[in-house]
């Protein structure tokens, strides 16, 4: 989609202090000198089979954009495209019934929406939250020389379509949808007071799209250590087996030119590092003795994952280095450096 943003008219408004410019997860607007808000939209067809669930789900990833710019979400509006004639109108009731759920519990007002007849159902939320200019958070911060934390597994894209497929073991299952219905709320508060210099949520690009974004906002480049990546139970298995969504392999040519894999990486690695997530964690940069404060607190807090799975360099010809564990091989990057 960036080629075609690239296409549209430059926004010039000195109180829109985040934009379209560095791919962040929301857009930032100056209200006052002390109030700005923070905007998004998400939305998606099912993946799980529970329309209750799907809701959660859905709800928890839209949330999720507020929180990775370290932004408090207040109102939402849901967006809802559903068969009616096809499928029966309590189905949507429960859809609608996991998005109010978990917005409930982010502590956030739903306050209307809209709805439009579609042969596949799809369902999400605009998100308005608020924070002070100059306090929020943006993938356009990180330096050489921080580490990376990330707070949930990895995975959801293989077990979501392993459920496509009817191959996914119902434990397999109910991991994925709870880490994918849990709010990034407590991680971003916990990241916030750590004061990270870089902040972003996993989702459709992947951890390596994602991060790849980040390395192109903040003039850095990234090395990534495979095994220190935690992942949901049972998708390496599936990952070997072939069960992987189409979305892997176009995350994997959009990073392709920027990326340099170290020798021991094997091929399930790579399609795991370029997943699409749904409702995944956030991607924390900052330097490494915040880090170990906040891996500590993430696990004090029950955060489902608290791994340092990184670090950022100077940056080189190549944003992305993705090595099999710490210190498997020299990277360019590193040489460069020394």
């Amino acid at each position: 989609m960036g080629h075609v943003i690239a296409k549209l008219p430059v926004v010039s408004d000195p109180d829109l202090l985040v934009g379209t410019n560095t791919a962040d997860d929301a857009a930032v607007y100056r209200i006052s000198d002390d109030l700005a808000l923070v905007q998004t939209v998400d939305f998606f067809t099912p993946v799980v089979d529970d329309p209750y669930d799907f809701g959660r789900i859905a709800a928890a990833n839209s949330l999720s954009d507020i929180y990775a710019m370290g932004a408090s979400p207040r109102i939402a509006l849901n967006i809802v495209a559903f068969p009616a004639q096809q499928l029966p109108l309590d189905m949507l009731a429960d859809i609608l019934r996991g998005g109010a759920d978990a917005a409930l519990q982010a502590g956030v007002t739903i306050v209307g929406g809209h709805t439009i007849d579609d042969p596949e159902p799809k369902y999400g939320m605009a998100v308005t939250g608020l924070v002070r200019p100059g306090e929020y958070l943006t993938n356009a911060g990180a330096l050489p020389g921080d580490v990376l934390v990330l707070t949930k597994p990895l995975g959801t894209g293989i077990v979501a379509t392993a459920i496509k497929g009817d191959v996914a073991a119902q434990e397999i299952i109910a991991e994925a949808t709870h880490c994918m219905a849990t709010l990034n709320h407590d991680a971003s508060r916990i990241a916030v007071a750590q004061r990270p210099n870089g902040l972003t949520d996993v989702t459709g690009f992947g951890l390596t799209g994602h991060l790849l974004e980040m390395c192109q906002a903040s003039d850095t480049t990234a090395e990534i250590w495979c095994d220190a990546l935690p992942l949901l139970s049972g998708a390496d298995e599936l990952a070997r087996s072939g069960i992987v969504p189409g979305g892997t392999y176009r995350n994997l040519e959009y990073i392709a030119a920027d990326t340099e894999w170290g020798t021991g990486v094997e091929e399930w690695q790579r399609l795991m590092c370029a997943d699409p997530q749904t409702s995944g964690g956030l991607l924390v940069s900052l330097p490494p003795d915040r880090a170990r404060v906040l891996v500590s607190e993430l696990e004090r807090g029950g955060v489902l994952a608290a791994a340092v799975v990184g670090r950022m360099l100077t940056a080189t010809d190549r944003r992305l280095v993705i090595l099999r564990s710490v210190g498997e091989e020299v990277s360019r990057a590193q040489e460069r450096e020394a």
